[in-house]
């Protein structure tokens, strides 16, 4: 056993022809969040889909809590997954409470009657996903239909999704795209105090140098194969953008 969330060995990945990712390997140690930045086309998407099994790898090995991830079981309720773009019919008859309702799993525990137990696992999941609503600011929405919300209301609707059940893995792929500065500093922030609270490992997609530098513990540079890793001092040095990057690359200079 080892304390590792989240191990990746010679993680090989083509879609179609195309070899999208190269011989990647890392850990993530818990309670960590490490930050994955690189050019378009570099395989930063592919990758975290390879990481929680939602594409196929070419080779390599992937575990997390210890577990091969095609035999995680049960314990897949523990990742939480954020995608770049929600996709969804917004004319779908769903409101925020449902949704944030469907992140809510629980095997029964019948030491009453068979009812019993369904009618108190009905009440935990209410109160769960009020909780996770109130700590993510989006109680109000709770009535909402999904199709109305703002980009910055969705993601905290979908932040709460991840966290009306504990989570131990949080992958986030461009987390903050389609918001603007002001409301990725407040989503950044609201992240940050829930990572605390909740003891969250986290994996992120960015192209927020800046944002990524102030708040990531570790940053991985890729361009389909690992160019360099390391604390954000090391790893975001103008040499080793200039590397991941290319000459043509210019930093992203938000004023948060």
């Amino acid at each position: 056993m080892t304390n590792n969330i989240l191990k990746v060995e010679g993680l090989t990945v083509y879609q179609g022809s195309h070899l999208a990712v190269r011989d990647v390997s890392f850990e993530l140690l818990p309670g960590t969040d490490t930050a994955i930045v690189g050019p378009n086309g570099a395989g930063k998407s592919t990758l975290v889909k390879a990481v929680l099994d939602l594409i196929p790898r070419s080779a390599g090995t992937i575990e997390i809590l210890d577990r091969p991830i095609t035999r995680l079981g049960h314990l897949r309720h523990t990742l939480g997954y954020m995608p770049q773009n929600f996709i969804f019919d917004r004319s779908f008859p769903i409101c925020v409470r449902e949704l944030v309702g469907l992140g809510w799993t629980k095997e029964g525990k019948r030491k009453n009657s068979f009812f019993s137990s369904l009618w108190k696992q009905d009440r935990e999941k209410s109160v769960a996903v009020t909780e996770a609503l109130r700590r993510t600011d989006a109680y109000h929405l709770q009535h909402q239909a999904i199709g109305t919300l703002s980009g910055g209301q969705l993601k905290r609707v979908l932040l709460a999704y991840c966290l009306v059940m504990p989570r131990k893995l949080l992958v986030l792929d461009e987390a903050f795209a389609g918001v603007d500065v002001q409301g990725a500093a407040d989503f950044y922030a609201l992240l940050n105090e829930l990572k605390r609270e909740e003891g969250w490992t986290v994996l992120q997609v960015s192209h927020d140098i800046a944002m990524v530098n102030r708040h990531c513990d570790r940053v991985l540079c890729l361009n389909q194969s690992i160019v360099c890793t390391g604390k954000p001092e090391i790893a975001l040095s103008p040499q080793n953008l200039l590397a991941t990057y290319g000459p043509g690359f210019s930093r992203y200079q938000h004023q948060h």
